[in-house]
């Protein structure tokens, strides 16, 4: 293994890394998440009411992909920068 393909792994881990680590931060949701049901209660007449509210969250599926796709390109990439040996015959 030479130093770019080296280079390579450590991208590919670093990146993977990086995505299970907003996942995290995100709260560990298994799903991706574009709206949110919350309870908004009225002050003045005492009911509830539930509403959607447009905000993101980060889920497994999104973190799966990202790791996949970032994988697929790395081996690419280890596979085009090995040294290729030449035989003498």
């Amino acid at each position: 293994m030479n130093k770019k393909q080296k280079l390579v792994l450590i991208f590919v881990a670093a990146f993977i890394s990086f995505s299970l680590i907003i996942w995290l931060a995100y709260g560990s949701e298994i799903f991706t998440k574009t709206q949110v049901l919350v309870e908004q209660k009225d002050e003045l007449f005492g009911w509830t009411e539930k509403k959607w509210i447009d905000k993101f969250i980060w889920g497994l599926d999104l973190s799966a992909a990202i790791s996949g796709i970032s994988i697929l390109i790395g081996a690419i990439l280890f596979f085009m920068f090995r040294t290729k040996k030449i035989r003498k015959e």
